[in-house]
This record gives structure tokens, C-alpha cells and sequence, in this order.
């Protein structure tokens, strides 16, 4: 054993190499993501302010940040924010099978930054204990419901936090997507400037513990919509209520006959269409909205207009070596 593998874990290695190779990712960056993966608990426990050391790190981010210059429109939502998704769309996002690389999403993820979905061995996955459920003092459960998808953040998750992560296969990820949907929680495809300014997990959310619903509930945009919204049959519905009651984002509410939907609140998770047994819901594209983020859709279209997308099979010889779940 040398001394790399003595100081750094096969995940950290991959992780340093992978952002050499990244665009527009500065030492600041590499700082930012390498502590905010490495104590995540720590990192959103203080975001959240549920975590001990809240109040006295606070007040010192705050104060730090008075010292940078005036931030961009959008603020943190810039750096750090989710894309809600189908459960159908995370479930290919689980299963695709194959590297892809697929840059300047801007019509998906209408950000200035951390905008690829870039995938290197997607078939790495890892199920974490969720730090925003885990921060708060009556969680809902389970608490490994974070799916953190393909490398270097895979291996380097599964090092780092050995007894809340655990390697998991695509057909066990699809499993929790499907559970964790019909719990009425939603499926956000995460992605951060400091992790490498791409896509780098699915987290499963509740309205009551995820930070990032927080945030947008306190007026920082945090989310971008699936790019559905849901729509009412009202000869179907029966006004029972059901809708309103799971609605993640009280995008739901009734009338004297039918339910009605608030198409600026409405994120089209899809939650409430599985909800109603009258089958008086139904997801539809929203022409003002971001377009969905569904993978296949990308391929085909990549293949079908060369040149519309850049697809291409990823191949990083030293993210490749030593990351196959299990080993040393």
C-alpha cells in the first residue's frame, strides 16, 4: 500500500481527478464539494438549523458572505438546487445502463450553473441516509432513501460514511423510488456547483424534513418543475380531497365540485395522480415550464439529431480503477 492509498480513500483519489478534468471548476470548488460530501450531516444540519453548532456557524456564514461580492439573482438557488422528476424519469435515471454525458442543460435545469447530467459508471449507486431527515428530531422513515448515482461520488459517499451508506442495486434503487413515491414524497435530481457542477443524486423528499422544499417554502427558488403539471378531469372528480391532502407543494385545493390546481405551485410530481382512485388526474406537459428531465427521451434524441446533444461513452481510466462496489 503506498502512501496515496494511506492519505486518501480510492473515492477521494477519483474525486480530486475527476475535477482536474472539470470545466469552470476552481480550487474553491474543489474546497466547497470536497467538505460538503465529506460531512454532509454537519453541512445541511446547519443549513436547516437543526444541527448544535447552528447558531454559532451561522452567524459566521452570514458575516462572511457580507465580505464577497453581491450575488448573482438567484443567490444560492445558482449553486445548489433539484430538479423534481417523475418516478418514471428517476427510475431510468437508476437503470440507463450505459455512460452519458450531456452538457448545458439550460432548457431542464435553467441555472447558471451545475447544469450536466453527466454519468460514469451509473450502474454505482448507493443508498445514504438521508442528512435532512436525519437532522431533524422526529424523522420520517426510513432514512436510507438518498440515492447517489455513479462515480466519483458513489465510491467516494460509500468510503466516508460506511455505517449510513450501503451499495445497492439498480433494481433495489427503482425499489425505493417506488415505495418512497407511494409514501407521497418526491424525487429530486440534485445537482451542485461544488460536485462538480453536475447531476449527483436522486433524493426522495417530504414536505416536513427536506431543506430544500424548506428553502422554497422561505422564498429561495431551490427547485425547477418536472416540466408537468397536473390537470383535472372534472367529470371524474368527486371532490373528495385526497389530492389536497398529499399535495407536497399545496398546489391542491377544492372547489364546491372538483379539485383545482394552482399551476404556479404545482412542481408535476405526480404524487396526487397516484393518490386519486377516480383517475381524475393526469400529468400534462406545461408549455411555460422547463422541459422534463427524462434520459431516454435524451438518448434518442442524441441519436436521432447528431449534434443536438453531446452523447458520448465516458471513459476515465483512474475513475474506472478500484471504484467496483466492494472493492478495497
Amino acid at each position: 500500500m503506498g502512501i496515496k492509498d494511506l492519505l486518501f480513500k480510492s473515492g477521494t483519489r477519483a474525486f480530486l481527478a475527476a475535477a482536474r478534468q472539470a470545466r469552470d471548476y476552481s480550487r474553491l470548488d474543489l474546497l466547497h464539494g470536497y467538505v460538503y460530501a465529506r460531512w454532509p450531516y454537519l453541512y445541511i444540519g446547519v443549513g436547516v438549523g437543526e444541527h448544535p453548532l447552528a447558531r454559532w456557524i451561522q452567524p459566521l456564514l452570514r458575516a462572511v458572505g457580507r465580505l464577497r461580492p453581491p450575488p448573482e439573482p438567484g443567490g444560492l438557488a445558482q449553486s445548489y438546487h433539484g430538479k423534481v422528476v417523475t418516478t418514471a424519469a428517476a427510475r431510468q435515471l437508476v437503470s440507463v445502463g450505459e455512460a452519458v454525458r450531456f452538457e448545458n442543460l439550460e432548457q431542464i435545469i435553467p441555472y447558471r450553473r451545475a447544469r450536466d447530467l453527466i454519468l460514469m459508471n451509473p450502474e454505482h449507486i448507493v443508498a445514504l441516509q438521508c442528512p435532512c431527515r436525519t437532522a431533524r428530531a422526529d424523522p420520517c422513515l426510513p432514512l436510507d432513501v438518498c440515492l447517489i448515482i455513479g462515480e466519483p461520488f458513489a465510491r467516494f459517499i460509500a468510503d466516508h460514511h460506511p455505517r449510513r451508506a450501503r451499495w445497492i442495486s439498480s433494481q433495489e434503487a427503482q425499489e425505493i423510488l417506488e415505495a418512497e413515491h407511494r409514501r407521497g414524497h418526491v424525487h429530486h435530481a440534485f445537482f451542485k456547483d461544488a460536485m462538480l457542477n453536475r447531476f449527483y443524486a436522486i433524493c426522495n423528499c417530504c414536505p416536513c424534513c427536506c431543506g430544500a422544499m424548506q428553502a422554497m417554502r422561505n422564498g429561495t427558488p431551490m427547485l425547477a418543475s418536472s416540466g408537468y403539471v397536473s390537470r383535472v378531469d372534472e367529470e371524474l372528480c368527486i371532490a373528495c380531497g385526497d389530492c389536497a391532502a398529499v399535495c407536497p407543494f399545496g398546489a391542491m385545493s377544492l372547489t364546491n365540485d372538483a379539485a383545482a390546481v394552482d399551476g404556479e405551485l404545482c412542481m408535476g410530481c405526480g404524487v396526487c395522480v397516484t393518490t386519486c382512485a377516480q383517475g381524475a388526474l393526469a400529468l400534462e406537459r406545461a408549455a411555460d415550464k422547463c422541459a422534463p428531465l427524462e434520459i431516454q427521451a435524451l438518448l434518442q434524441g442524441a441519436a436521432g439529431e447528431p449534434g443536438a446533444w453531446e452523447h458520448q461513452a465516458m471513459a476515465d481510466q483512474v475513475a474506472q480503477r478500484d471504484l467496483a462496489p466492494g472493492s478495497d
